[in-house]
């Protein structure tokens, strides 16, 4: 009898323990500190396929960044980040060849890709100032290339949320140049003292590029910044090259992790 008393009262707590947790709300607002410097780390793994004249042609890329985030000032309308690009090392691996960038070593670098290493070393610590609202919402996007400040602040719902809550934004994002437009609807997948992690889905709204994308995440629930991301992507393009439609696919995952 006292067994059954004591599994009973176990369930009696699990259960009310179980309900104040699913009750449990929590609203979310971008607000960092003042003078907190961040740092985005990420790495993408990204394959390419082309089909140029009946031949596919594939290409493998890691790419590895470095971004450093500084909260320059902060209150209800205007949250003032000053970001830039810290590094960036790549490994292309194409027709049988390997090609390396290295902006921490440069010497490194092959002498194939210039071009790209010029276009790259051109992004590095060239430092931008962005104004957010406490929603989270830019009124002139970021354009910055490599830039990984859209996985990290993203545009936050107004309504308190739970776990199976949903809210939707609109994202743009470069892609070979391309300014796409990308719907996102995002889910509350656990809520803890620390931090809501959700799931998300996202189509790209163009008639030039399709695609879908999909992912995890963690906010800070304090700074209303995304600490942990992981995003897969999927995105077909063509591209006109000397008079030949050469239709592009690009598969890739990122991870990113944001340290204080």
């Amino acid at each position: 009898m006292k067994r059954i008393v004591l599994v009973s009262i176990v369930a009696l707590i699990a259960l009310t323990t179980l309900s104040f947790t699913a009750g449990d709300g929590v609203t979310l607002r971008l607000h960092p500190n003042k003078d907190k410097t961040f740092m985005i780390v990420s790495k993408t793994s990204q394959t390419t396929v082309m089909k140029v004249q009946g031949q596919t042609m594939r290409s493998t890329t890691t790419l590895d960044g470095r971004q450093s985030l500084n909260v320059k000032e902060v209150s209800t309308d205007n949250i003032v980040i000053e970001t830039q690009i810290e590094a960036i090392k790549m490994v292309n691996n194409a027709m049988g060849m390997t090609f390396n960038y290295d902006s921490d070593n440069p010497q490194s670098t092959s002498p194939m890709i210039a071009d790209q290493a010029n276009a790259f070393d051109k992004m590095i610590k060239k430092p931008t100032t962005i104004t957010y609202n406490e929603l989270g919402h830019n009124a002139n996007p970021d354009n910055m290339e490599m830039s990984q400040l859209g996985n990290v602040i993203i545009e936050l719902p107004e309504q308190e949320l739970h776990v199976g809550s949903q809210w939707n934004y609109t994202k743009t994002q470069n892609v070979s140049d391309v300014e796409i437009s990308i719907n996102m609807t995002c889910t509350v997948t656990k809520i803890s003292k620390k931090g809501v992690d959700f799931s998300f889905t996202g189509t790209i709204d163009s008639k030039d590029v399709t695609g879908t994308y999909d992912g995890t995440s963690t906010i800070d629930i304090q700074t209303g910044i995304v600490t942990a991301s992981t995003v897969n992507s999927k995105v077909s393009m063509t591209v006109s090259e000397q008079g030949m439609d050469i239709p592009i696919t690009i598969t890739g995952t990122t991870t990113v992790t944001v340290k204080e």
